[in-house]
């Protein structure tokens, strides 16, 4: 795949254009003040709270979302995904004219059809591939983090024209950006969640965690072993490649890498991966969690709350707090 830098996005797409980001949670709040540090002109829509007070102090026009759709050009939804349909029917689908643009940062509302854009308006997704938190640093000292552009409708002609000057507009394009199919980067980012960063990982550390501790080992060398130092093992990843940290770590690590990995992880994993893929791209995963979210999330929070409860949270503040600055 191409990657895109600078050089090939012009902000001129963006003037004259007003860009609503609606919702200001930790991607919100980072885009919107990005864009707006890059003289594009932004409002925020957001309902009356903690976010909409959030916003105001940071010095945005502050509206409710309705509003904000009406006077935009540009509507970026940045809201909870199992948030997209009811607010986009509700209170941005009847401000949605011809030669306006719907923007993304994930197309799951999207691809499983939580929204249904009309055929007049421009479509795309303008992702970055980080933490809000993140976008914000990596884009105040001076270069970016890498993104996903995507067009999932081209009304005016221009709408990959459009993304690319968002992009640019937030850094990413600085660092470098690619571009895919919303159904691409769906399916990809839910997998990538559920089998690997959250829920394979998160597991893998309580079951080394529990391990340890079962077989009577202290429970804070065990954190350290099995929690604490994967932020280290994954920064040497980050910097330099999987070979990087081999070559950083011991050479008796190295060799259990290689001795024992096969075995806590067989070949049937990828096979039940696979499995995961298929419910993804069949929509099950999207139905199931929709039916969960809106119907009050009572197993998410019961899970939520019980993972509070695991010795692996409750050894880990412990340890946490040596760190602390006093």
């Amino acid at each position: 795949m191409e990657i895109i830098h600078d050089s090939a996005a012009d902000l001129g797409a963006l003037n004259g254009k007003t860009v609503a980001i609606m919702g200001f949670g930790a991607q919100g709040r980072a885009q919107a003040l990005c864009l707006r540090d890059s003289g594009v002109d932004v409002i925020v829509g957001v309902r009356p709270g903690k976010s909409f007070e959030a916003a105001r102090e940071e010095g945005f026009r502050v509206m409710s979302v309705a509003e904000a759709a009406e006077k935009a050009d540009i509507i970026h939804i940045l809201l909870p995904d199992e948030n997209h349909g009811q607010v986009y029917e509700q209170e941005i689908k009847p401000h949605m004219k011809p030669g306006k643009a719907l923007c993304c940062s994930h197309g799951f509302a999207y691809v499983f059809n939580q929204i249904v854009p009309p055929k007049e308006v421009d479509v795309i997704m303008v992702a970055p591939k980080s933490p809000g938190t993140e976008v914000r640093k990596r884009f105040v000292e001076g270069f970016g983090v890498p993104g996903l552009i995507a067009v999932h409708q081209n009304a005016t002609g221009k709408a990959r024209d459009l993304a690319l000057a968002i992009a640019k507009a937030e850094g990413l394009t600085r660092c470098g950006v690619l571009e895919c199919t919303m159904a691409q980067e769906t399916y990809e980012d839910l997998f990538g969640e559920q089998n690997v960063i959250c829920g394979g990982v998160v597991d893998l550390m309580k079951y080394g965690f529990e391990t340890l501790i079962e077989a009577g080992y202290p429970p804070e060398m065990a954190y350290f072993e099995c929690i604490h130092e994967a932020k280290l093992i994954v920064d040497l990843i980050y910097e330099g490649g999987i070979q990087k940290m081999n070559s950083v770590i011991s050479n008796t690590a190295e060799w259990g890498e290689y001795y024992n990995g096969p075995f806590i992880l067989p070949a049937d994993v990828k096979a039940r991966m696979k499995e995961s893929l298929k419910r993804i791209e069949s929509g099950q995963f999207a139905k199931e969690w929709l039916a969960e979210a809106h119907s009050g999330a009572g197993n998410l929070k019961a899970k939520r709350e019980a993972l509070g409860k695991h010795p692996a949270e409750i050894v880990g503040k412990q340890i946490r707090s040596l760190f602390e600055n006093k």
